[in-house]
């Protein structure tokens, strides 16, 4: 007996779904973004202050608080564009569909990109992504408001990374250098 028109079933035909991925990127988004840096360690009052070496003090403060506090960084200035944006519904829709990218390839992820035989660091994705951003949303004829965003973004930045003192921050030696040095090959098996 023929049964046309009924769809036929199998249970070989289900995809196949890295539950690992899923499970670890769910408990990244219960934890919230940037975990590895936490927002009360970031605006810990305590660790406020004028830096008291003078000029080579405050550069000193800026690029160890850059390194340690990027996630943090990119997360303020993607906040700061999205308010700059309000008024311009193709732009958010621009910089929403970024965020979903951004938040698959760089915030959601617990290890280096793998591209050929080269691991893509965290320093390189952000870069990557902040240009890819900028140029995108450029495109969008926003440009006084792209621009606006963009310096009080820094500015905010430049200020916090001046003003907190960087002798509680512990990077440790790996992350240091694995931050300095953009693209890494790695033995092939």
């Amino acid at each position: 007996m023929t049964n046309y028109g009924s769809i036929p079933t199998s249970s070989h035909a289900s995809p196949v779904v890295d539950h690992e991925s899923i499970s670890r990127a769910k408990q990244r988004i219960k934890a919230g973004l940037a975990t590895r840096r936490p927002w009360r360690v970031m605006f810990d009052f305590h660790s406020m202050g004028i830096p008291r070496g003078g000029v080579s003090d405050a550069f000193s403060g800026i690029k160890k608080n850059l390194v340690y506090f990027q996630t943090n960084y990119a997360i303020v200035v993607l906040i700061v564009l999205f308010l700059g944006l309000i008024k311009h519904p193709t732009s958010l829709i621009v910089l929403t569909v970024l965020v979903f990218v951004w938040v698959f390839l760089y915030f959601l992820r617990d290890e280096p990109i793998k591209l050929f035989r080269y691991q893509i660091d965290d320093r390189t994705v952000l870069l990557s992504l902040t240009l890819l951003t900028i140029i995108l949303l450029f495109l969008t004829n926003a440009t006084l408001n792209i621009v606006g965003a963009c310096l009080v973004g820094a500015v905010l930045i430049l200020i916090h990374a001046v003003v907190r003192k960087t002798e509680d921050l512990f990077l440790d030696e790996e992350a240091a250098t694995a931050e300095t040095s953009g693209l890494t090959s790695y033995p092939s098996s």
